[in-house]
């Protein structure tokens, strides 16, 4: 370091204890804007030092370098007021991360349990989890919509079901999803392809309800599909955008 109060690029890389590549990639960036000499080197002032500092005390708590770049360029940055909104930011990925956490041991706890399992007490663990899995998503609004003890029935039907019918249950709920998307493609609620999905669909809601639903409940539970993001991101994101609303009109079309 000079006794001056400007730097070359090695002399602030030094000072700064960082490489004079990551310097560059920073003026690069519009981070910092030093001068010029007639040499055409680079010359940086105590601004540049000091802006250097905030950028490195910034970079050091997680915030990404985009962000601080659009900070420094407002004429009057309140970096307080920014690192708040980080922090803020920091403690919910920081909550999110405990549940991640928490979801991760009591699988691995669950793994470990099945581990010593038999076949069958292996499949029932598995039935186990599609139920947690259906409570944690659904639950609640189910509850409320068909009544506790109609779910607990359900719940119950589900428990019992042989392996061989938990498979079939399995394939064809796949079996839905795919004549979904070939009914999709015929954009026709009333084509052959849309029926045939009915079919499939409303066999495989009767497999839960314990018989098929009746023409009221059925029309009722596909309309239900839309008001749910949930739902909707259930039949498009394996069938393509729109999926869940041609799946309401074919049910439609089909109790006509």
């Amino acid at each position: 370091m000079t006794n001056t109060t400007h730097y070359t690029i090695g002399e602030l890389a030094r000072l700064a204890g960082v490489s004079t590549r990551t310097l560059r990639h920073y003026e690069a960036l519009g981070l910092l804007a030093p001068e010029r000499a007639a040499n055409g080197y680079r010359v940086f002032s105590e601004r540049d030092a000091r802006r250097l500092a905030h950028v490195l005390s910034m970079r050091a708590c997680g915030m990404p370098l985009a962000a601080i770049a659009e900070l420094l360029a407002t004429d009057n940055p309140n970096l307080p007021r920014a690192l708040a909104a980080h922090l803020e930011s920091l403690r919910a990925q920081q909550q999110e991360l405990n549940q991640a956490i928490a979801q991760t041991q009591a699988a691995l706890a669950r793994a470990e349990r099945i581990e010593q399992m038999s076949a069958e007490e292996t499949f029932k663990e598995m039935k186990r989890e599609g139920l947690r899995q259906f409570e944690e998503t659904y639950g609640a609004e189910a509850r409320q919509r068909y009544g506790t003890e109609t779910i607990e029935e359900a719940n119950e039907r589900m428990m019992g079901l042989s392996r061989t019918e938990w498979d079939e249950k399995e394939q064809l709920e796949q079996d839905v999803l795919a004549a979904l998307k070939a009914a999709l493609a015929t954009g026709d609620p009333h084509s052959p392809e849309a029926a045939q999905l009915v079919e499939l669909h409303r066999r495989w809601i009767g497999i839960h309800w314990g018989a098929e639903p009746e023409p009221q409940a059925y029309r009722g539970l596909a309309q239900g599909y839309l008001a749910d993001e949930r739902f909707v991101s259930y039949y498009d994101d394996p069938c393509g955008t729109g999926a869940t609303a041609f799946l309401v009109e074919a049910v439609e079309a089909a109790l006509e």
